[in-house]
């Protein structure tokens, strides 16, 4: 019978240990990195536009016609007390265009805003869902990735590319390169 009590001490202590353990050591939660989205659409065709590169979505704001070579520069429109030039996504892309667009993304690389035709949403996807196109898909550079998101397959926008084929010096030429790396 003295074997009991000893059994029983001995298992009130291991108990014991094991809790106070359980609160010695950092709790593991598997945390999943997602990427946010703005979901558009630039000539009938879905992409999406990293939310980390944009400052800002505008609808139906007014933009003034100025004259200009780039067929793709719509004019200026004024963004949070800033006077900023506005340039079709849409022509950027390729894609012809008779329409003013009605939405406006501000980028954040550079004072420069984009017109889209529509918004049809924001996307939060696992980071690890947008993969890298096939050189022949990446539509110049300026599409680098996609995201199956919705439904639907995308390719994820690189607002810096677009911004540094327009001349404007303050985004990097391609998504691998970053400020530090430039001339």
């Amino acid at each position: 019978m003295s074997e009991a009590p000893v059994s029983l001490a001995k298992r009130v202590a291991d108990l014991r240990s094991a809790f106070d353990r359980a609160f010695a050591v950092p709790l593991q939660t598997e945390t999943a990195v997602n990427q946010d989205l703005l979901a558009i659409r630039v000539g009938g065709e879905p992409y999406g536009i990293r939310l980390s590169e944009v400052s800002g979505l505008f609808v139906d704001r007014p933009i003034t016609p100025i004259p200009a070579s780039n067929a793709s520069l719509l004019g200026i429109g004024g963004f949070r007390g800033a006077i900023v030039p506005v340039h079709s996504l849409a022509m950027l892309l390729g894609y012809s265009t008779l329409q003013l667009p009605r939405w406006l993304v501000m980028a954040a690389a550079a004072p420069v805003a984009l017109a889209f035709d529509l918004f049809e949403g924001h996307l939060r996807v696992p980071a690890d869902v947008i993969l890298p196109q096939q050189p022949e898909a990446q539509m110049r550079g300026y599409a680098p990735d996609f995201v199956h998101g919705g439904g639907i397959v995308r390719p994820v926008l690189h607002l810096a590319s677009l911004i540094a084929s327009l001349g404007i010096s303050d985004a990097p030429a391609n998504p691998s390169q970053t400020r530090s790396e430039q001339p």
